[in-house]
């Protein structure tokens, strides 16, 4: 709307000049005075340029037959073809080359034919090869434009495009981060409960028949809630930017294991190879697998004992946590496809190695992971 209030402005004040000019210049022999005829036909040819905008090409072509229409009935002025110069160069700025092109040449070849059949003569005119010359000055003009102004399209299509990629990124990321949060925090509260509700039956057996036995399980409920808070701790530590120092690795199995016996489950643990460190993610990672793995054994595999296997080689890290649970607690009652072993999964995946988890050869569960023990794996 702005932009056409503009032309409608310049095509009142290209109109006033032109006419102001073909009543100023000096009339050739033949040519007539500007008459209220001329003005008519002058300001039909300006004022269309209001809308040159909005249709480029029927605007072009009314501004060329008015303007040969002046020039064929013979009135004064060199002006009269500037709109016509404005308008093809309109066109072809707007993208419409071909149009832009046919309307020159049809302006031109009909302007000639005007000339040439009011003067009886054929020679070509001076004020032909003028427009001619004219009209391919703007044509080339109004290309340069168009093309700059498709520069600077795709500039804004790449930088919309950039900014759609920054903001996936980010979006992934933070679904990454959720996942990550949502696997810590099930880690550790599901062992943590898992052990302090197993403790809280005990207490609540013994709390009758045997107070004096009472303390060892208050005790081991005390420990599982200060464990609690130490990992939360550390995750919240992660989550601002404080550090990993603290984080749960496999150096902490042997707490884990005492934790999961004092809970009344038999656990034997055995390491076998070179022990070295792990990169951070996999130290992580097998720490929370084998937290995952006996607190499945605590929820689901009823009276069993259970052994945890570190198997350092060469490129691997091989963790093997085996319950001999009975057939319906370790099978059945088990779920295969529950949340904690997706997330075990996932996090085995996630620093380049691989888990399997179901019923072992001899009964009981099986939880195998095998991670990767260098940095670039």
């Amino acid at each position: 709307m702005v932009k056409t209030r503009m032309d409608a402005v310049v095509a009142i004040a290209m109109a006033a000049g032109i006419v102001v000019g073909g009543l100023l210049v000096a009339r050739a022999g033949e040519q007539r005075p500007l008459d209220p005829l001329g003005v008519a036909l002058l300001a039909a040819v300006c004022l269309p340029l209001a809308w040159r905008r909005v249709w480029p090409v029927p605007v072009a072509v009314a501004v060329s037959l008015a303007c040969v229409a002046y020039y064929a009935l013979l009135f004064p002025g060199i002006f009269a073809t500037a709109p016509v110069l404005l308008a093809v160069y309109t066109v072809v700025g707007l993208g419409h080359r071909l149009e832009g092109i046919v309307v020159s040449v049809g302006f031109v070849v009909v302007f000639y034919l005007v000339i040439a059949v009011t003067r009886n003569d054929f020679g070509v005119h001076d004020g032909v090869l003028w427009n001619a010359g004219f009209l391919i000055a703007v044509a080339v003009i109004g290309q340069m434009v168009a093309g700059h102004r498709a520069y600077l399209r795709v500039v804004e299509q790449r930088a919309i495009e950039a900014e759609r990629t920054r903001e996936e990124a980010a979006l992934r990321r933070a679904s990454e981060e959720r996942l990550w949060i949502a696997q810590e925090l099930h880690d550790t509260l599901t062992h943590t409960i898992s052990v302090i509700t197993v403790q809280a039956g005990v207490a609540a057996h013994l709390a009758d028949r045997d107070p004096e036995r009472l303390r060892p399980a208050l005790t081991a409920i005390k420990e599982a809630g200060q464990e609690a808070m130490r990992e939360l701790r550390a995750t919240l530590g992660v989550l601002r930017q404080a550090g990993a120092d603290g984080e749960p690795g496999v150096d902490r199995l042997p707490r884990l294991v005492a934790r999961a016996e004092a809970a009344g489950l038999p656990v034997t643990f055995e390491v076998r190879g070179e022990p070295r460190p792990l990169p951070p993610s996999a130290d992580r990672a097998a720490y929370r697998i084998a937290q995952e793995a006996l607190t499945n054994v605590l929820r689901h595999a009823g009276a069993a004992t259970v052994t945890v296997l570190c198997h350092y080689r060469r490129d691997t890290l091989t963790l093997r946590v085996q319950d001999d649970g009975a057939a319906g607690g370790a099978g059945t009652a088990r779920p295969r496809h529950g949340m904690g072993l997706i997330g075990m999964r996932e996090r085995a995946v996630a620093v380049g190695g691989k888990l399997t988890a179901g019923p072992g050869p001899e009964g009981g569960f099986l939880v195998v992971a095998e991670l990767p023990v260098r940095e670039d794996a």
